[in-house]
């Protein structure tokens, strides 16, 4: 990565196909932090993660000098504080509390709103019920997805005119997840929600951090796949 701050002792566990786990690379990118990414098998979690975050035993965990810090949102706030002055900021100045408040509900509800819909799309079992379960989360998804474009509203990003803490939140469910989308749930974002698409592609064309951090798009859906035939959804 350029312009890399050189630290020590800073590992991410992680799956690559995680789109919290991807917040997480994209800040630490955007910081320019350098640390060694681990890869987690998460149907036979390792002994780190499992020491590492003990309650919920999941990705993404950021290990610190031997101490980690678990869940994505809280991990962003941290690099955010204990990086403050390197690279950009992830959230609005603490001067502007109301921006910061602002920030941390949209974030809030991205977390509440399109994981649920999402795995309603992919995970649904095969045959007619599965279908009436992949229709209700392909609607509740564009829905939330238009909500989320109309925050958006005539701005470059969320908070203005530069990648933010909620562009950080919600670009790793977009792009790279898009194919899934549309081959399981027949759903086109792009013609759905066509501001909020450009944004997405904007987001990767315009910050090198957002670009390197995505996962491949085919790679997602191969996952998701393979995914679905561990948890015997495909017959």
């Amino acid at each position: 990565m350029e312009g890399e701050m050189k630290q020590t002792g800073v590992v991410l566990l992680n799956s690559s196909a995680s789109p919290f786990g991807n917040r997480v690379r994209i800040a630490l990118a955007r910081k320019g932090v350098a640390y060694e990414e681990k890869q987690e098998n998460l149907p036979a979690k390792s002994p780190l993660l499992l020491s590492s975050n003990p309650v919920l035993a999941q990705v993404p965990v950021l290990i610190v000098d031997g101490k980690p810090v678990c869940e994505s949102l809280a991990i962003l706030e941290f690099i955010d504080e204990a990086y403050a002055g390197v690279g950009e900021p992830l959230l609005p100045p603490a001067d502007d509390p109301f921006a910061r408040a602002r920030a941390r509900f949209w974030a809030a509800y991205i977390d509440a709103k399109v994981p649920e819909c999402a795995v309603k799309v992919w995970r649904s079992p095969a045959g007619a019920a599965g279908s009436a379960a992949v229709e209700e989360g392909s609607k509740g998804l564009v829905a939330v997805l238009r909500t989320l474009e109309a925050e958006l509203g005539g701005r470059r990003y969320f908070g203005g005119e530069a990648l933010g803490y909620v562009d950080v939140v919600l670009v790793p469910f977009m792009t790279p997840w898009f194919l899934t989308y549309e081959r399981f749930g027949g759903l086109s974002v792009a013609e759905e929600c066509p501001a909020l698409a450009a944004w997405a592609a904007r987001c990767a064309s315009e910050n090198t951090c957002v670009a390197a951090s995505l996962s491949d798009a085919e790679a997602v859906y191969q996952f998701v796949c393979s995914l679905r035939k561990y948890l015997g959804l495909d017959g």
